[in-house]
C-alpha cells in the first residue's frame, strides 16, 4: 500500500520499504506517460522481466528527464546503491545482477528505462559462463522496416530449422527485430560470433536486395543489417519485455511466427507493441519466450 508524501511514495516490495520520486512526472511526452506508470509495467511485467534478467549483468540506459532529453548508458553499480543489490565483477566493472523486484524497482526507480544484458550468465561464483543462447539483430534500413525485417526471419527460420535450432521472434521496441535460438553452452562467444557473421554473410549472398551483413551505410537503405556482432562477448542486447527510450513506450516483445509471417505477407499488419499491449498478452498467453529459459 502506498503512502505518498510529497513528492515521495513510500512502498513495500518483497519485503523491503523503498521511496520512490516523482511517479507524477511525464516520462514520455509523446503519449504523456509517467515514471509512475513505467514502474507499474515493471512491477506487472516483473517476474517474467527477472526471469531474463536472471544471472545475467545489466546495464541501463538511464532517461533522467524523459525520452525526449539526454539519456547516457550506465554499465557499473550506480552511485549510492544499497548493499542488498545483487552484483558481479566482469573485469573491470562491477554490474548489478538483479535478483528480485526491490532490485529491479530500485534500477527502474533511478530512471532506468532499458535494461539491456549480454547473451551468457555468470555462475554462483561470479565467473563468466558461455553463451546459452544466440542472438541475431535485424535493424532495417530505412525505408525498410518491419515487414521486411520479418521476410528476413522467415528465411533465417527455414535455415536454422535445417540445424535443429528454433528460433523465437522479438519485435525490439525501437526499429527492427531480434531472434533468439537457445544454445547448449558448449560454445565460446567467439565461436557463436563466428557462426552467426558466416550465417549473415551467406543471407547476404543468396539475397543481396534484402540482406546486409557490413554496415555499410551507403548500401544501407531498404535493407536489413543482419547484426551478428550482438553476440560477441563484450555486447548487450535490449533483454526481452525491456521498456525502450522511444517516443512511444514501446516494449522488446516476443512474437508468434504466425504474427511475422502476417508481417512479411502485409506491411501494415507487424508493428511495434506498447506497454499494455504487453501486458495483455502476457495475462493472455503468457511467456512465449519461456522455452528458451529451459
Amino acid at each position: 500500500m502506498a503512502e505518498p508524501k510529497g513528492a515521495v511514495t513510500r512502498v513495500r516490495v518483497g519485503g523491503r520499504t523503498m521511496r520512490l520520486t516523482s511517479l507524477e512526472k511525464v516520462m514520455y511526452p509523446a503519449t504523456e506517460t509517467t515514471k509512475g506508470e513505467i514502474l507499474s509495467y515493471y512491477a506487472r511485467a516483473g517476474e517474467t522481466v527477472l526471469a531474463h534478467l536472471a544471472g545475467r549483468p545489466v546495464t541501463r540506459v538511464r532517461f533522467p528527464h524523459g525520452v525526449e532529453s539526454a539519456s547516457f548508458f550506465e554499465k557499473n553499480l550506480p552511485s549510492g546503491a544499497p548493499s542488498w543489490l545483487s552484483r558481479v565483477q566482469v573485469e573491470d566493472v562491477t554490474y548489478p545482477l538483479v535478483e528480485d523486484m526491490a532490485q529491479l524497482t530500485y534500477l527502474v526507480n533511478l530512471n532506468s528505462i532499458e535494461l539491456h544484458v549480454p547473451q551468457w550468465r555468470v555462475d554462483e561464483e561470479g565467473t563468466r559462463l558461455h553463451p546459452d543462447r544466440l542472438v541475431i539483430d535485424l535493424d532495417p534500413g530505412r525505408p525498410a522496416g518491419l515487414h521486411e525485417c520479418a521476410r528476413v526471419a522467415l528465411l533465417l527460420r527455414e535455415r536454422l530449422g535445417g540445424l535443429g535450432l528454433d528460433l523465437y521472434p522479438v519485435t525490439s521496441g525501437s526499429k527492427g527485430m531480434q531472434l533468439y535460438a537457445a544454445l547448449g553452452g558448449d560454445l565460446t562467444s567467439d565461436q557463436v560470433r563466428d557462426l552467426a557473421q558466416q550465417l549473415a554473410q551467406e543471407m547476404t549472398k543468396k539475397h543481396p536486395d534484402l540482406v546486409l551483413w557490413k554496415m555499410t551505410k551507403t548500401l544501407r537503405p531498404g535493407k536489413v543489417f543482419l547484426d551478428w556482432s550482438q553476440n560477441v562477448a563484450a555486447k548487450t542486447t535490449v533483454c526481452p519485455y525491456s521498456m525502450r527510450g522511444r517516443d512511444d513506450p514501446w516494449v522488446a516483445a516476443p512474437r508468434t511466427w504466425d504474427e511475422v509471417a502476417a508481417g512479411a505477407e502485409d506491411p501494415e499488419a507487424l508493428v511495434q507493441l506498447g506497454i499494455a499491449d504487453v501486458l495483455e498478452r502476457l495475462d493472455e498467453s503468457g511467456d512465449l519466450l519461456e522455452p528458451l529459459l529451459r
